[in-house]
């Protein structure tokens, strides 16, 4: 199968030097007004992993991800905002990049061309059948994460991959191919741009609907987060107020003592029964 990389196509527009600054923006902003779109189509694949992460994850298992570059760094920041935002603790959702967490400041050499490296430091998180490996490629070749989802699917492991390109070699050893496909990028192959922004969104969009499915947010609030900061405790102590009708002072309290805005109602609504 023929394998063409669209994201290292010649961008759109040229001279870019020699623009506005207004210009630049403008052009830039056009641009990512077609991401939200390449990641529409993108949603019954999506749909697929997550169902499949939701079912792991009730029975115990976890959530990785696995890239390099930018690609990678996106996976490790998503996996980093779960246990603050919804109170998970941070052994469910794992994010690995190639080169280890000095790549998340600077590159390291050769890194993502190593094609065992990847599933040596999986098999020392232990993974398993109950979990799921996603593999984050923008380019679609990168041999650190193809590694990775041939060791995974042969194993049994629920396998995805998110990439940039169609028909990629990373997405051919996933089981499910998540391919927002955004075009040429607006400096030529900077696929921090819209590749970039591509794969953050369908990140926010796998852990935050999986983490409804778990029951980690109620209504529309973010009932399990962490109470890290003085702004979250006031947003915390406000969703008290308006959930039981309680003076600011008495939710505050109440919710520092249960430490977050879920055991704090259940608390309330237990001792009133």
């Amino acid at each position: 199968m023929s394998f063409t990389k669209i994201t290292e196509q010649s961008s759109l527009y040229d001279n870019l030097e020699q623009k506005s600054v207004l210009e630049i923006l403008t052009e830039i902003n056009q641009e990512d007004q077609k991401v939200a779109l390449a990641v529409q189509k993108t949603i019954p694949e999506i749909e697929k992993l997550v169902t499949g992460i939701v079912a792991r994850m009730q029975r115990g298992g976890r959530l990785f991800y696995i890239g390099a570059g930018t690609s990678g760094r996106l996976g490790v920041l998503d996996a980093s905002e779960i246990p603050p935002t919804f109170g998970m603790p941070d052994t469910y959702v794992i994010g690995l990049i190639a080169g280890g967490d000095v790549a998340l400041r600077n590159p390291v050499e050769a890194a993502e061309d190593n094609l065992e490296k990847s599933w040596e430091e999986l098999i020392a998180h232990k993974i398993d059948q109950n979990d799921v490996l996603v593999g984050i490629a923008a380019s679609g070749t990168t041999p650190y994460v193809i590694g990775a989802l041939r060791h995974a699917r042969e194993k049994g492991i629920l396998t995805a991959a998110i990439c940039c390109n169609p028909d990629s070699p990373v997405a051919a050893e996933a089981e499910i191919k998540i391919e927002p496909i955004v075009g040429p990028e607006y400096v030529t192959g900077s696929t921090r741009m819209k590749a970039g922004t591509a794969q953050k969104m369908v990140l926010n969009m796998i852990t935050t609907s999986t983490m409804i499915k778990l029951g980690r947010v109620k209504g529309n609030r973010m009932v399990n987060m962490q109470l890290t900061n003085q702004k979250l405790v006031d947003r915390g102590t406000r969703m008290i107020v308006d959930e039981l009708g309680l003076p600011y002072e008495q939710a505050k309290n109440l919710l520092l003592l249960h430490g977050s805005v879920k055991n704090a109602v259940n608390s309330y609504h237990s001792k009133k029964e």
